[in-house]
């Protein structure tokens, strides 16, 4: 009960395989994770992306509706948990819901890729646009059937003992190197090999259970959440440098690396406080009386957690309570939060504004076209390939590669691992990830450049 269904949820969220779509440059599948197959299957194949679009329709108009019938606290909700904490949100959150539901209406009807554009009315063609509404839309059809299939599989890591095993082994590692316990490793290498998304679902779920302090969870989701393998070389290949592909993503790897061990030890990270959501399930960073090795301790802690496991009947009441969650409350925040920055990014210079203090520090550090990379520093935040795609046409191939790295590096943008985490329980506000976006940016571009100068 312990090995089995852990090692049946490392196999599907954490090892990559050549299963993803073929890339054009080398004729051979991309590496990606089963879980994101699966998804993949499910809404290419099995259901169908048109019909999951309106699917998404669906769960965006119902969220509105029952968010904003919430608000007067009717009965039927309050008495019922799982309604309660699908749709009983503050009233800032239930705005939100109904933006994401306007934003995700509008785009349907109007936009290019669902129905042919019916008006020419500026307002709705730039929530609409291909570049604004339907990004964001086609991110949230991706999302259903991640969401689906993570919130009914992570069990498999989370409620076998796994996580409980491998904190016992590397807390003496994780804790004082980035003031996280142990079993945080497991959502690290989640993150990295898997998705960016799968990683923030599993420190929600653990931060809500109990095994995560607000200071913990804050510093794993915003620095261990990492993009894929498959998407980094895609944004490698849009700036025309996918034969570097190796060195770009080892460098990624270590950059990321030295934003975790700054990050965690400055402010806001370093100063959320140490409380949990439920008291009494977070480990000890000691060893404790009578065991005689990490390994020991670990696998009593595995096999305890195994017996407290209720059945097959928890396992799909725990995915189906988090798999509604998810769509309720974190597809209708990305929808709105993604559409909204992105219309702000394409239709106002506020980006360009908010990118200039970075360009003395790329004139000084000797990038040959500083103004064009200073451009796309902060765009990052809305979206992660915004970058690379302003940068293609840039003549400088170092040029092209400090943005295309740095744009995976920042990684919290607010159209997914953004959105995802200020719509969750986790504690980081909207201001508080924009600051650690810029901690990261900075960092990135401290290491980055003159690393570029070496291999250009």
């Amino acid at each position: 009960m312990f090995l089995i269904p852990s090692i049946i949820g490392v196999l599907i969220f954490m090892i990559p395989m050549p299963l993803g779509p073929v890339i054009e440059e080398t004729g051979k599948r991309s590496m990606t994770v089963i879980v994101k197959v699966i998804a993949d299957w499910l809404k290419n194949d099995l259901i169908g992306y048109n019909n999951v679009a309106i699917v998404c329709l669906f769960i965006l108009t119902v969220s509105a509706v029952l968010a904003l019938v919430a608000q007067a606290k009717p009965k039927f909700i309050e008495d019922n948990k799982l309604l309660k904490d699908c749709f009983g949100c503050a009233p800032i959150w239930a705005i939100i819901r109904v933006i994401g539901c306007i934003c995700v209406w509008l785009t349907y009807l109007f936009g290019e890729d669902f129905v042919a554009m019916a008006s020419n009315s500026t307002l709705i063609g730039m929530i609409a646009g291909a570049d604004e509404g339907e990004l964001a839309y086609d991110l949230i059809i991706g999302l259903v059937f991640v969401f689906l299939v993570a919130s009914f599989l992570l069990p498999l890591l989370t409620d076998f003992g796994l996580l409980e095993y491998i904190g016992a082994l590397l807390t003496k590692f994780m804790r004082p190197v980035f003031k996280v316990p142990g079993r945080a490793a497991v959502d690290c290498v989640t993150s990295w090999i898997g998705d960016g998304t799968l990683g923030v679902m599993l420190t929600c779920n653990q931060y809500e259970g109990g095994y995560y302090s607000a200071k913990e969870a804050s510093i794993i989701a915003t620095l261990f959440s990492a993009v894929s393998i498959t998407f980094s070389l895609t944004v490698l290949a849009e700036v025309g440098l996918t034969h570097m592909f190796g060195v770009y993503y080892l460098l990624i790897c270590f950059v990321g690396i030295i934003c975790a061990l700054i990050c965690a030890r400055i402010w806001p990270l370093n100063k959320k406080p140490e409380t949990y959501l439920v008291e009494g399930k977070a480990m000890p960073d000691e060893l404790p009386a009578g065991y005689k090795s990490s390994s020991a301790y670990g696998m009593d802690l595995a096999l305890k957690r195994v017996a407290e496991h209720k059945g097959i009947g928890e396992f799909f009441g725990n995915g189906l309570k988090n798999c509604l969650n998810m769509w309720f409350g974190v597809l209708p925040t990305v929808m709105a939060v993604g559409t909204v920055a992105l219309v702000i990014a394409d239709y106002t210079p506020v980006f360009d504004w908010l990118g200039l203090p970075f360009l003395p520090l790329l004139q000084v550090l000797g990038v040959p076209e500083a103004k064009a990379a200073a451009s796309t520093m902060v765009i990052g935040f809305t979206d992660m390939f915004t970058p690379a795609i302003l940068i293609a046409s840039c003549e400088d191939a170092m040029t092209r590669f400090i943005v295309a790295v740095i744009s995976i590096t920042q990684v919290l943008f607010l159209d997914e691992v953004g959105g995802l985490i200020i719509s969750s329980k986790l504690p980081v506000n909207l201001g508080e990830l924009f600051v650690i976006f810029l901690e990261r940016t900075i960092i990135s571009i401290l290491i980055v450049v003159p690393i570029a100068h070496l291999l250009f």
